[in-house]
């Protein structure tokens, strides 16, 4: 019993930190998420399907199902743990100061 106690304590406290970078990084999301609405990310697309970029640069951000299934799987996440309602809140009361 000893060690179950232990181990729960233990996953429940590297959950915790855990959640805490993951609603950390839900700004830098957020910007990955204004890029892919933005006319540079068409842009980028656009010189992507043209073929103007090496072939061994990485561009998985001009894949639209990549970003788009990130961002729906955020959101699912985000309301799996609660963080988005915690983030609306926080962002209706910076609106409202």
């Amino acid at each position: 019993m000893e060690n179950i106690l232990d181990k729960a304590t233990y996953m429940m406290d590297t959950l915790e930190k855990k959640i805490a970078e993951y609603e950390d990084f839900q700004s830098a999301i957020k910007k990955l998420e204004a890029y892919y609405t933005s006319q540079q990310w068409k842009d980028d697309y656009a010189m992507e399907e043209a073929g103007k970029y090496p072939e061994k640069l990485r561009r998985g951000v001009l894949s639209q199902d990549g970003i788009w299934n990130m961002l729906e799987r955020n959101k699912e996440l985000t309301q799996r743990i609660g963080i988005s309602e915690m983030q609306e809140h926080d962002n209706d009361k910076h609106v409202h100061e």
